[in-house]
């Protein structure tokens, strides 16, 4: 059962087309038209709505804007589902709303579900719901890399998780060997950064800073350097404060505040106000006479030793040198000692680990041996599972070249791995695979690659050189529905991949992807009425001219409507009595295959 749909799709302003719905079938839906009139642009709109790069040229002459819309079903479980939702989208009765605007200046904006989203999470949610081959994803498939990437995923869980393992070792030994390669390379650098250090961690240990000692000296220098000054001010106002014993009959602040306080004590008695300022000048009294007393200790305590003050001086040389070359003159919270002493700990830190990079290296070099072996082994694992999985592959891919006229034709694939030059199995891009130096990569050791035998006799070649046009269009339709059986998605988009094909292996095209379509949704842009005909579901691109403006729309067509279109791409004249014979004769054969509603309405 398909569980996420394509529905429909509203295409304005892009390339030929003014204004368009393209209403698609839960099964086999065909798209033709004559050249030109626009066929190809529905397969454009749906790589914008995949996040597919975006294009001013695409933008309809005189046209602000190109906008395509999307209506996707989807279960609300599916993985899409939850992606556009982790993104803040929302579903609209169970389906999935997705837009691509690009203006004529080239600006893009995609929105998904009601919320504006990158291109990127267009391009995440296609992988999931939709699978485009066309010509050009036929030359995708000529190239190695692809051919390898179809055959791991064909093989499934027998090469997804030892490849797995064999990724993760190694990208650990990429690391491995990085950091191995750094520390033998940079021994010198290790080594004066060392030196520089440890003098660094002498210099501050014999200096012995404390946290706040360089703040503590600035305040004792203060005082030393000015202790004549502050001994005669503080003299002055303990005089002030409690009198001076020279003189007798001077008045002073703690005599005065007494005999204000003994006048109010003799009335107090007869107002509440009045006592409260009495009581609040025994207050007065009593602080006045507290700070007279520690004004008096703190003139007798100041030293006005030079010896001192120079002793300080010095200490504090030594701490600003330390401070300018290790820590910030500011340093945490004003506190340059602490800076200092920080970067000791760091220097001590970094020290051990230089220290201990000749242990590190014989470790990296031990642990990068190990990662090796375990390499080969996996890749060795990975070798057999993708020769298995090869051979299966070319046999599916065999057995429907039978059911596409190549009856004798024979696909091969061959699994191979390039010899280390040098043969060295300590180079770093190789390893030893059961007695072999081999180059290997991140994706193991191994070179894929489809050859095919078109009759027999004929040597196996690479399918680019030994295929005709229309052979090769066969092979990658082969390719593609064996490997949408191996891992399939809910919608697969064939942009004229029968070009070249005709007569009975066009039949048998049609009737491979209607097989296909019997368990996904499948979007077929065609020229070939052989292949049109098994459609569920037949739309038809037409364009009209007025003036210079060329539009073009979209309908579906059925019954009488089928058969003309049908004698069009017969024999280019829809009235023609031989061309309506032959359509309602294709009809008819792909209803008695099984196939086909022969109306074009769609499943029911």
């Amino acid at each position: 059962m398909v569980v996420s749909v394509l529905e429909e799709m509203r295409i304005r302003d892009l390339g030929v087309i003014d204004d368009a719905v393209v209403e698609l079938s839960s099964g086999f839906t065909a798209v033709t038209g004559e050249t030109g009139a626009g066929k190809t642009m529905v397969v454009t709109s749906l790589g914008l709505l995949l996040g597919g790069r975006a294009d001013a040229g695409l933008v309809r002459l005189g046209a602000p804007a190109a906008v395509v819309e999307g209506r996707i079903a989807v279960e609300p479980d599916a993985p899409a589902a939850r992606r556009a939702e982790e993104a803040g989208a929302e579903l609209d009765e169970g389906a999935l709303l997705i837009s691509r605007t690009i203006s004529a200046e080239g600006r893009s904006r995609a929105h998904v579900g009601g919320r504006s989203v990158p291109a990127g999470l267009l391009a995440e949610l296609g992988e999931e719901l939709v699978a485009v081959h066309g010509q050009t994803d036929q030359q995708g498939l000529l190239r190695p890399a692809r051919q390898r990437q179809a055959l791991d995923r064909y093989a499934g869980e027998a090469v997804a998780g030892p490849l797995a393992a064999y990724q993760e070792t190694y990208a650990r030994l990429r690391a491995v060997a990085a950091e191995l390669a750094e520390l033998t390379t940079r021994a010198r650098e290790r080594a004066q950064e060392a030196d520089l250090l440890r003098f660094g961690l002498e210099e501050i240990a014999a200096a012995e800073p404390r946290p706040g000692e360089d703040a503590e000296l600035a305040a004792e220098a203060g005082r030393l350097g000015h202790a004549e000054a502050l001994a005669a001010a503080a003299a002055a106002a303990h005089a002030a404060l409690a009198g001076d014993p020279a003189d007798p009959d001077g008045r002073d602040a703690v005599t005065l505040t007494g005999g204000a306080q003994r006048a109010l004590e003799a009335v107090r008695a007869h107002d509440p106000a009045l006592a409260q300022l009495a009581d609040r000048l025994t207050e007065v009294g009593i602080l006045l006479a507290d700070v007279a007393g520690d004004l008096a200790g703190y003139a007798d305590g100041l030293d006005a030793d030079p010896l001192r003050l120079a002793a300080v001086e010095e200490r504090r040389a030594v701490l600003a040198h330390l401070i300018r070359k290790y820590g910030d003159p500011e340093g945490p919270d004003g506190d340059g000692c602490a800076a200092v002493l920080a970067w000791s700990e760091r220097g001590a830190a970094r020290l051990a680990e230089l220290d201990g990079d000749d242990d590190r290296i014989g470790e990296l070099a031990a642990e990068r041996d190990a990662l090796r072996s375990r390499l080969a082994a996996l890749a060795l694992t990975l070798t057999e599972a993708r020769t298995e999985a090869a051979k299966r592959f070319a046999d599916a891919v065999t057995e429907e070249l039978v059911q596409l006229a190549m009856p004798h034709a024979r696909i091969q694939v061959d699994v191979r791995q390039t010899e280390a030059p040098g043969g060295g199995d300590a180079d770093d891009d190789a390893i030893d695979l059961a007695g072999r130096s081999v180059a290997f990569g991140p994706h193991g050791v191994d070179e894929i690659e489809l050859l095919l035998a078109p009759h027999p006799g004929a040597p196996a070649r690479p399918i680019a050189k030994g295929a005709s046009g229309g052979e090769l269009s066969r092979v990658m339709l082969a390719v593609e529905v064996v490997f949408a059986g191996a891992a399939p998605v809910p919608t697969y988009l064939f942009d004229e991949v029968d070009a070249g094909v005709g007569g009975k292996a066009a039949v048998e095209v049609g009737r491979r992807l209607a097989r296909l379509a019997d368990s996904a949704q499948v979007v077929v842009v065609t020229h070939l009425p052989q292949v049109a005909a098994f459609a569920d579901r037949h739309l038809v691109v037409e364009k009209t001219s007025e003036g210079s403006v060329t539009r073009s729309g979209v309908r579906s067509v059925h019954g009488e409507g089928r058969v003309r279109e049908l004698s069009r791409m017969l024999a280019g004249q829809e009235d023609s009595r031989l061309a309506r014979a032959h359509a309602e004769e294709l009809l008819a054969t792909a209803a008695k295959l099984g196939h086909g509603t022969g109306d074009g309405r769609g499943p029911s």
